[in-house]
């Protein structure tokens, strides 16, 4: 790598860059080093010109640009009555230039006051940036029973950002294509024009849709620490999948809630939830509320391949004979049928209650969902769904739900 940049500037687009990934942007070496040669064909004496060099360089992602630019601002700016490295540069004078200073800030100029340690006007503050971990990287590990109110709100602009996809389904019907099967109707309209001879062969291939969704999630006094980032975690599936998202809730009785997830302010469907639900932080009995769904609308949502997410710790008061043949049935009508536990997410966890241990033998999946990191691991599993054959029924046993824990 060539370049005519001094020393003291790439040690202060070190500290960018440093100071970059401790707001959270992606910001690897590898940037850094394409910025640092970028700047052999762009006039740095422009602001602006270096501006959008590493703007496009530095953020790939559209959320990123507000931070970039409050950064970029703070960082690079001239103090008042000094010369900026752009100066110099422009000047090509020998003089390295010098470490970027801000002026200190007047609340902590007012303590120094009270302390009786007066400093002078022009004394400057050097902006020191270190080495940190990312926010979003631990609140992406950080269990959602220990956020606090700031953190919640954080992981909850994350938790918008996940990308879902369920996948396809391939469906009875066909379409215009390139597959093996001769599209008949085409093939005699297409060929009229030639006079009955067959001089193209149009075909068909299968056409797909995306599978269908139905979330059933617990809002009992157990789950309480949990249920509202999860109906978060179920508002932002129904607004971002393509296909309509069934919404189940139940404590000790199931509660449709499809219509008011699918408003268009969060804050709002949410208050319409607690509402609508007259059993919220109650008691648990997951049979009861399963074969409620079973009968009253397992017909209506289960049909076409759907995926089922049963979000529940567990811990049931019911009759565990009524939960064992309930699930079963749930499970013998739907494509897939996966239970979310926040409590698989703990090392010490096992799933030894009643509710677990006759739910376990009739499940597809078995997974954490206690945070940011769960959410996005369950997200790439949903995409990797298979889209012809039905996965295999293998029963899940306490060894296998132990494995899926440390997995």
């Amino acid at each position: 790598m060539t370049t005519g940049l001094t020393g003291n500037l790439l040690h202060n687009l070190i500290l960018f860059g440093r100071l970059l990934r401790a707001l959270g942007l992606d910001v690897n070496p590898g940037r850094m080093v394409d910025l640092v040669r970028a700047l052999d064909h762009v006039h740095i004496g422009h602001k602006a010109d270096f501006y959008f060099t590493a703007r496009s360089l530095l953020v790939h992602e559209r959320d990123d640009l507000p931070l970039f630019d409050q950064a970029f601002e703070l960082f690079w700016r001239k103090p008042a009555g000094q010369t900026t490295w752009l100066d110099l540069y422009n000047f090509r004078e020998e003089e390295p230039p010098p470490l970027i200073t801000a002026p200190l800030l007047e609340n902590e100029a007012a303590e120094g006051d009270r302390d009786g340690s007066h400093e002078d006007e022009g004394v400057q503050k050097i902006i020191e940036v270190t080495r940190t971990y990312s926010q979003r990287e631990i609140l992406r590990q950080k269990d959602f029973a220990t956020l606090t109110r700031t953190e919640m709100d954080a992981v909850r602009w994350l938790m918008a950002q996940v990308v879902w996809d369920l996948g396809m389904r391939r469906t009875r019907r066909m379409r215009p294509g390139y597959g093996r099967q001769p599209d008949l109707r085409r093939l005699m309209r297409k060929n009229l024009r030639y006079g009955g001879e067959l001089l193209t062969w149009p075909t068909r291939e299968p056409k797909f849709k995306p599978r269908p969704l139905v979330i059933i999630a617990d809002i009992s006094g157990s789950m309480e620490q949990y249920t509202r980032l999860l109906l978060h975690f179920t508002y932002g599936l129904a607004a971002s999948l393509t296909q309509k998202v069934e919404s189940f809730v139940f404590s000790t009785r199931l509660t449709r809630v499809t219509r008011q997830l699918h408003g268009r302010d969060l804050d709002l469907a949410l208050s319409e939830v607690a509402g609508r639900v007259h059993d919220w932080a109650g008691g648990t009995r997951i049979g009861e509320a399963l074969k409620t769904f079973n009968h009253e609308w397992g017909r209506r949502v289960l049909g076409h391949g759907a995926v089922v997410l049963l979000i529940s710790d567990g811990w049931d008061r019911g009759d565990p004979d009524l939960l064992r043949a309930e699930i079963a049935r749930l499970h013998r009508t739907c494509y897939r049928l996966i239970w979310l536990n926040p409590l698989l997410g703990s090392e010490r966890y096992e799933p030894l209650t009643r509710g677990m241990q006759a739910a376990l033998p009739h499940l597809d999946d078995f997974l954490p969902v206690h945070n940011l990191a769960s959410l996005e691991d369950l997200a790439l599993h949903l995409q990797h769904l298979t889209q012809v054959k039905r996965p295999s029924r293998r029963p899940i046993t306490l060894k296998g739900a132990a494995f899926i824990r440390h997995r």
